[in-house]
């Protein structure tokens, strides 16, 4: 493809992979996108690969990952884009290099795309600091066909099939690959039903069978908080307050017969950033609340220790009658927001930069899943981000959990995000086969189905107690039970394909057969 041409298809091809997302919703553009860039980088060096994928990923993250230009400035949302985006310019180099030798396989060149998606993906999940999943291509995938998919390999069996029907498309569009006239219209025929194919894949899964435990009422209280905007946090009482009157209107509501009375109360992520362990006050306050509405309460708290100077991120239950139990401590705090890595090296640096790193709370990650004993269920309980993390996620369930809850917080970003993070959810239900559900400080808060429909989905910046019944369950997917090892053979196999084409490519003989 002239360069000319490249340029424009690559910048197309992040569009496209961003309308695919919430809150855009286009899931069928993925595909659309990944073959736009696979088409742009074929056949070239792999520096110009390397361009093209980086001005896509460009493109693609910069508008993607906007939310996170919030109160502190454009540069860690530029830092962060560009970082996501060397990743896909990483995959733009491999498969441009190996894709002089993948033109003599035909069916290989679709098998490639999927597969280095898959590693790239794996490798962005990872690193630097424990890595960044946001954007893998299953999380674009939520009311597509191909989700059924995640509860036989997770998130990265679902990227790979949007990869390889990328790949496919890309196929059919290359027509110099094909023999001419009428096989030249056969085979484009045939890639695009192999296409069509793949993309309807996740409609041959069986179903999963529906719950057969017990069920159990759920409210979740979506709070408010006074004003979006890190300066939320200056407001702490207010915000703790407000999610202790909500449920006091609800054990109000309970108790006139207007709501069923719940099992179980999940309240968001720092619904109270006041220790209300240490805080007599606050403690005393959740304790008016949990007693009120007579079922434990799910509090997202900021808890001190266990050594000195140190706080933790914690899910932490509160009963009534006893007060506060077992907690559960985020296991992987985010770099730069809520710790900062290499502290000795890069604070100093950062402070040059800005002031506001002094704002980063340095919270201490705990080593345990989040599986937590509340009334008569066992949650899983992940905070945030951490829902995008395939091991948090599944250790919860293989530990025992019932009932899937991600804790978050969207006041310190936007409601794009929070629809990013809703999709992440809906595609958890369906991977472990358990109802899930989202409580966030401003929304979206809501319930998520294993058939990934949702419930009770709650506006953005707004009060609101959503409560439904749920089935529970203790059925592993094939998925929850493979666990890594779909990943581990997908991204195993890209790096097989590649070294492959490496050794091709450097035969004396062939070398030239590949310029």
């Amino acid at each position: 493809m002239p360069l000319a041409a490249a340029v424009p298809a690559a910048t197309a091809s992040g569009a496209a992979l961003l309308v695919a997302f919430p809150p855009y919703d286009q899931w069928w553009l993925a595909p659309v996108g990944v073959a736009l860039l696979a088409v742009a980088v074929h056949r070239r060096r792999a520096r110009a690969g390397a361009g093209l994928a980086a001005l896509a990923g460009l493109v693609f993250f910069l508008p993607l990952l906007s939310w996170t230009d919030v109160d502190i400035g454009s540069l860690p949302w530029l830092l962060l884009s560009a970082l996501q985006a060397g990743y896909l310019a990483l995959l733009g180099a491999a498969t441009a290099y190996a894709s002089p030798v993948v033109d003599r396989w035909r069916a290989g060149w679709p098998l490639l795309t999927g597969l280095v998606w898959v590693g790239q993906e794996a490798l962005r999940a990872r690193t630097p600091f424990g890595g960044f999943p946001w954007g893998r291509l299953a999380f674009s995938q939520a009311d597509s066909p191909l989700l059924p998919l995640a509860a036989l390999g997770g998130a990265p069996l679902v990227s790979f099939a949007v990869a390889l029907a990328g790949g496919l498309l890309a196929l059919v569009a290359w027509r110099r690959w094909w023999p001419p006239h009428a096989r030249q219209l056969a085979g484009a025929g045939t890639g695009l039903l192999a296409a069509g194919v793949v993309a309807l894949a996740g409609l041959a899964v069986p179903a999963a069978p529906p719950p057969a435990g017990p069920t159990v009422t759920v409210a979740v209280v979506q709070g408010n908080v006074p004003r979006l905007g890190l300066d939320f946090n200056a407001q702490r009482r207010a915000v703790l307050d407000n999610h202790v009157e909500a449920t006091r209107e609800l054990a109000e509501q309970v108790a006139t017969g207007a709501r069923p009375a719940p099992d179980l109360v999940i309240w968001p992520e720092n619904s109270s950033d006041i220790d209300p362990v240490a805080n007599p006050d606050a403690g005393a306050a959740i304790s008016a609340a949990a007693d009120a509405i007579g079922a434990p309460i799910l509090v997202g708290a900021i808890l001190r220790g266990p050594q000195e100077g140190e706080v933790r991120n914690v899910g932490l239950v509160w009963r009534p009658g006893t007060g506060p139990g077992e907690f559960y401590a985020k296991q992987h705090p985010v770099p730069f927001a809520e710790y900062f890595p290499l502290e000795s090296l890069l604070l100093p640096i950062g402070r040059m930069i800005t002031d506001e790193v002094d704002r980063v709370a340095g919270f201490t990650p705990g080593q345990q899943p989040g599986v937590l004993a509340m009334g008569p269920v066992a949650i899983g309980n992940v905070i945030c981000f951490e829902v995008a993390y395939d091991g948090l996620v599944r250790d919860t369930i293989r530990d025992g959990a019932q009932l899937l809850v991600v804790q978050t917080n969207n006041a310190t970003f936007t409601e794009a995000e929070a629809r990013q993070q809703l999709a992440m959810v809906r595609l958890r239900a369906v991977e472990h086969g358990r109802e899930s559900l989202m409580a966030s400080t401003v929304g979206i808060s809501g319930f998520a189905a294993p058939d990934s429909r949702v419930h009770h989905a709650t506006g953005f910046f707004t009060r609101d107690v959503p409560l439904r019944t749920l089935t529970l369950t203790s059925h592993r997917t094939v998925a929850t039970t493979v666990g890594a090892w779909p990943e581990l053979l997908l991204a195993g196999g890209a790096v097989f394909l590649l070294v492959t084409a490496h050794r091709l490519r450097r035969r004396p003989a062939q070398n030239e057969r590949f310029r």
